[in-house]
């Protein structure tokens, strides 16, 4: 009989692609990993792996064990989830990923809303960027994930996950109130000395308005960077991006203090945006949150509770929109 959790193995190889890492993953060491699959072979009495290099990839008959694998993996969430529901209230712990301006606002609330509707359920936070947390939802470090989706950059469909989107969060533009940080100014030989002090004192009309201002900006390579440099791109400029760095509130506290202008999600807040002023973009964009579980599980009682908790305090944190718009 085919040992299931040898057919993990063979599973999670398949999604990561190497050796290392499905060790790094699963949290077994390299060796491990082959001994596991070197079992699961002698059980299947086929080849399920073949050398190509210094790399290994799964025969025909792996792939398809595969296919069988995943099924079996979904039927036994949902029987998991059925035995779960037969329970008088959710309990037992389950494990969120998220990234930071859902973890600032919405989970505080959501846990709180937990607390009083079901107090049984021990719910565990850990702070992660949503490709890693995506990454250790399907290798069961995580119960639960919550992501985004920033508009004209969809997140692909992935097998195996149940995806379910609860609230959509407008994206703003905030500059200081006191002006538009511009140029830094330059010594006689025309270097840049850094630092920002000028402003120019009349609130943008529009975005290009903004081309020689100082941003701040989320580190490359993140889904929230790659939309802000396009709304830059679109509108004509490069942004002068001087401060790198992923926490929202740091973008605010620059922004507060006169030495940048930066993209924001509304998911903030009021209490945040003292010293600074909110601007609608043209067009009123939004990114999408969601969660996402592994498929068969979205009937579990305890998960079903947590989505419940976090549609809820979004639904309270609604915010009514900024006062102006940009002109297109």
């Amino acid at each position: 009989m085919l040992n299931l959790k040898h057919l993990r193995v063979l599973h999670e190889l398949a999604r990561q692609g190497t050796l290392a890492k499905t060790a790094q993953s699963l949290h077994f060491t390299p060796s491990a990993v082959s001994q596991q699959l070197s079992a699961l072979q002698r059980e299947a009495g086929v080849p399920l792996l073949e050398h190509v290099g210094r790399r290994v990839q799964l025969t025909p008959a792996a792939q398809q064990l595969v296919e069988h694998t995943q099924a079996v993996f979904d039927r036994l969430a949902l029987a998991e989830s059925e035995l779960a529901a037969a329970q008088d209230r959710p309990r037992g712990k389950i494990r969120v990923a998220s990234f930071h301006t859902v973890l600032l606002e919405i989970a505080p609330l959501a846990l709180s809303k937990l607390a009083r509707s079901a107090p049984e359920l021990d719910v565990q936070l850990i702070h992660q960027e949503v490709e890693a947390g995506h990454s250790g939802l399907l290798a069961h470090d995580f119960d639960l994930v919550l992501g985004e989706e920033y508009p004209g950059l969809p997140v692909p469909a992935q097998p195996g996950v149940h995806r379910e989107d609860f609230y959509t969060d407008p994206l703003r533009l905030v500059v200081p109130a006191r002006g538009i940080p511009g140029p830094a100014p330059a010594d006689e030989a025309g270097q840049d000395l850094g630092g920002g002090e000028d402003a120019v004192p009349d609130a943008p009309r529009t975005l290009a308005d903004l081309a020689q201002a100082a941003w701040a900006f989320e580190p490359p390579g993140t889904r929230i960077y790659e939309w802000a440099a396009t709304q830059c791109r679109t509108a004509g400029f490069h942004p002068r991006v001087l401060f790198e760095t992923p926490d929202p509130l740091l973008h605010l506290q620059l922004v507060r203090r006169g030495h940048a202008v930066a993209f924001v999600p509304a998911l903030l807040g009021d209490v945040h945006l003292a010293g600074v002023v909110p601007l609608d973009l043209p067009g009123h964009p939004a990114r999408t949150l969601f969660t996402e579980v592994r498929a068969g599980r979205q009937s579990h009682p305890a998960l079903l509770a947590v989505r419940q908790a976090f549609q809820q305090a979004a639904e309270a944190l609604t915010r009514s929109p900024a006062s102006r718009t940009l002109d297109a």
